[in-house]
């Protein structure tokens, strides 16, 4: 037996035969041809196949991960049916009268290292998308087909690392767990990897060679760990394990309808984030009590140019109507930093996470801003909808926006369109806000802190740094400290202090922000039940409101 350690994460326990995953590494040839119609015949028919697939995946991914996480494969798509790249195949196909993997290689080798010395980070963001687009080509034309992992069984997957279009395109019954050697818990195929509920580890010691592949392995998801050739004692430890988890997830279903309140009577409300209305399926099968973040901003990255009012207008209806007089509150447009829309045309910075972004954008962009509010109030007119603005630092930024809402409100009064009248509240996601929270709880209706911008900022610590790991540390007193301070001047207030961000979900810290006053927790929708009976098996008065 060998054993080898990571970081989690996501939990859970996976028993089965491994797989180590391929990435396709064509090893192309030049060669020369008199038959260049030929050649640009193949190309042609090897890109509709490959647009094929894509197409394919995007279905897939749509129906598994939701329409958001599925947008690479229309980006893919369409890099396919762009008239440069496929002119320059074309071109070196004909000029050069060489065979059509060469051109596709070299098509995809130029306008790689074009977009990588861009200074844009969305566009240089594209050389990764140019290269996947190129080795697809070249799988179907020399007939490769699938790469990756090709079984006929659930297997644990072993990879150098997995870029969120390679989790996304994974089939969700043949993987019964993932484990790579690099990565970071904060990357986008983590957060995926939680999305879709599979045991998964990262920045694991493992060999990617004949000795890993193809054995028998169980992966302990709870303390990261992968057992590779597991002994007899292991085994059974691990079986009788998972099968409490089972057991546990099964008795978790009963807690469905359930009130969220301990037992000596504190009542909290229990919401879910999402990024679209394709994961309101998973919201109510997981018995959310309302929608504590909807994240606008997947609209408009989803999108090659700004979402019209009536295209968000119809969204937001869709949202409040089917969570039928639930809360939702959605986040107005949150963009920047590693969330990029290219048709915004923002220049290069060289912090961007303490850059144009969020609300500053907003309140530069007006004309955008207005169109998502409009259409925010109009939708506000079907259901109960709230209304919260990201990455606010001072005061008259919230009056500000007061001013642009009353302006939105007067236009549609002037053109006889209704709406209702949605709470509006802030994200409490930088120290600045922290620290003059007493006075802006005096502006908003509720609160609702972003732990992960939070974290990154207090601790000067870049979360999408996989070297930061260790450094990456949300329950750091100050942090903890922050929160407390945001609860106590909103009920001082009069008004209600929640938590979006990853850190609600950490079951180690529910009874804490319970004992703060904490009023709202916002979590994925897997996460709900799991929290609900740590709420209902809490007595506050034994646990102590004092937890300095």
């Amino acid at each position: 037996m060998k054993v080898y350690h990571g970081k989690s994460v996501f939990g859970g326990i996976a028993i089965g035969k491994t797989a180590v995953y391929q990435k396709s590494e064509q090893q192309v040839k030049r060669v020369k041809t008199e038959d260049s119609d030929g050649e640009w015949a193949r190309y042609q028919a090897a890109r509709e196949a490959s647009i094929e697939q894509l197409g394919e995946l995007y279905d897939k991914a749509c129906r598994e991960v939701g329409e958001t996480n599925a947008a690479i494969f229309e980006i893919h798509q369409m890099m396919l049916e762009d008239d440069d790249y496929n002119e320059s195949v074309e071109n070196i196909i004909r000029t050069q009268q060489v065979n059509a993997e060469y051109a596709v290689a070299a098509t995809g080798d130029n306008f790689s290292q074009m977009f990588a010395a861009m200074d844009d980070d969305y566009m240089r963001g594209r050389a990764a998308d140019v290269k996947d687009i190129s080795e697809r080509v070249l799988n179907n034309l020399s007939g490769a087909g699938k790469t990756g992992v090709i079984t006929d069984e659930p297997v644990i997957i072993l990879a150098d690392d997995l870029a969120p279009s390679e989790t996304v395109q994974l089939d969700k019954d043949k993987v019964l767990s993932f484990v790579t050697v690099h990565g970071s818990t904060n990357s986008h195929t983590a957060i995926l990897a939680r999305t879709m509920a599979i045991p998964a580890l990262i920045g694991t010691d493992i060999p990617l060679d004949e000795t890993t592949d193809g054995v028998l392995a169980v992966v302990d998801g709870s303390d990261g760990t992968i057992y590779v050739d597991p002994d007899e004692e292991t085994m059974a430890l691990m079986q009788e394990k998972k099968r409490a988890d089972e057991e546990k997830k099964a008795l978790l279903q009963q807690l469905k309808g359930k009130e969220n309140k301990t037992i000596d009577g504190k009542k909290i409300m229990l919401y879910a984030n999402i990024g679209n209305i394709k994961d309101l399926a998973a919201v109510i099968q997981n018995d959310a009590g309302g929608i504590g973040l909807f994240r606008s901003e997947f609209l408009y990255l989803e999108k090659e140019d700004y979402p019209t009012e009536e295209e968000q207008f119809k969204v937001y209806k869709t949202a409040v109507e089917t969570m039928a007089g639930k809360n939702v509150i959605i986040r107005t447009l949150d963009i920047g930093a590693d969330k990029q829309c290219a048709y915004f045309n923002m220049e290069h910075e060289e912090n961007p996470a303490l850059g144009y972004r969020a609300i500053r954008i907003c309140l530069t962009q007006t004309d955008v801003f207005k169109t998502q509010l409009r259409a925010l109030f109009r939708a506000s007119a079907y259901g109960k909808l709230s209304i919260m603005y990201p990455m606010i630092t001072s005061l008259w930024e919230v009056r500000k926006i007061k001013e642009i809402v009353e302006e939105v409100k007067a236009e549609l009064d002037e053109q006889g369109i209704a709406y209702g009248e949605p709470k509006q509240g802030i994200m409490i996601e930088t120290p600045a806000a922290v620290m003059v929270s007493e006075d802006l709880a005096k502006e908003v209706d509720f609160f609702s802190i972003g732990t992960n911008d939070l974290t990154q900022y207090t601790l000067a610590v870049d979360r999408q740094n996989p070297k930061l790991d260790r450094f990456f540390d949300p329950h750091h007193p100050a942090i903890l400290a922050m929160i407390r301070m945001v609860v106590e001047n909103a009920h001082k207030a009069g008004i209600w202090a929640g938590i979006c961000g990853e850190l609600g979900a950490d079951t180690s810290l529910t009874k804490e922000f319970l004992a703060m006053g904490v009023d709202e927790l916002s979590v994925s929708a897997g996460s709900i039940l799991p929290i609900r009976k740590i709420i209902l098996e809490t007595d506050l008065s034994q646990y102590g409101k004092d937890i300095k």
